[in-house]
């Protein structure tokens, strides 16, 4: 018999593209906030394809006119209690570090707003692409709630100064100054999203596997550690990788001056 369909199976929907998952969430009409039950359909889809062998990339998208507006606000309201929120908030960090955790590079895929929470998954992703009409705010501090989760990200993506006044004062800003302050990777026009997001996903699946899983893991660690740490653990991450079979093939083609049989 087949499994009956729950009623939030489709707030995060999962294509693949190739070695590619394009992972969309799917609550439009709410501009993609970040209700439970998206957040644990999420969670539930970034678990599932960090352990996918033949996965290479994620990107994660918003359907409808918005990329995603932070949390749900009327669901938070419904039933105020510390506990509550602290758990919630503790969801969404979790899902928010697997991102950064998952073997995979994660692109974002932005267009319209991404607020609050959204703009904090922006700077979560490893990279973003942006359609020249996105817009970024950390908008909490406008309600009186300042957006201490999103923060976190956002300082390690910006200059302090940057990030400090979008926390501050709730401003929006464009995609163009999100590619000056260095939240996002690329802007390109609306029609182009979805082509410059897959040709740099493209780029990244051409790479060896074992190169991009390691690297990814020591960009993170050494950022958290002090310089000298940092120095010896990337040596020892470097000793392994040359190791694997398809960087000694990579570099044997560059000395024959050929093309790596990858």
């Amino acid at each position: 018999m087949a499994a009956v369909p729950r009623p939030d199976d489709d707030l995060v929907t999962c294509e693949p593209r190739g070695a590619v998952r394009w992972v969309t969430l799917n609550r439009p009409r709410a501009f993609n906030a970040l209700s439970e039950g998206l957040l644990a359909r999420l969670q539930d889809e970034l678990d599932r394809i960090g352990a996918e062998p033949d996965a290479r990339v994620v990107v994660i998208a918003g359907s409808g006119p918005a990329f995603c507006a932070g949390h749900d606000l009327r669901e938070m309201r419904a039933a105020p209690s510390e506990d509550y929120y602290r758990r919630l908030f503790a969801q969404c960090s979790r899902m928010m570090m697997t991102i950064q955790r998952m073997p995979q590079p994660v692109i974002a895929r932005v267009h319209g707003i991404a607020t609050a929470a959204g703009c904090q998954l922006v700077a979560m992703c490893d990279l973003a692409v942006a359609a020249d009409d996105a817009r970024f705010a950390v908008s909490g501090v406008n309600l009186g709630l300042f957006c201490s989760t999103p923060s976190v990200p956002l300082s390690r993506n910006l200059t302090r100064k940057a990030a400090l006044q979008m926390l501050l004062t709730g401003d929006f800003i464009d995609a163009q100054q999100a590619l000056r302050e260095g939240l996002v990777n690329q802007v390109v026009p609306v029609a182009d999203l979805d082509g410059a997001v897959l040709a740099l996903a493209q780029k990244i699946v051409a790479k060896p596997r074992a190169a991009v899983t390691a690297g990814k893991g020591l960009f993170y660690r050494q950022l958290e550690m002090g310089i000298e740490a940092a120095y010896q653990l990337a040596g020892q991450t470097m000793a392994c990788n040359m190791m694997d079979p398809a960087t000694l093939e990579g570099v044997q083609a560059f000395i024959e001056k050929r093309k790596p049989n990858w």
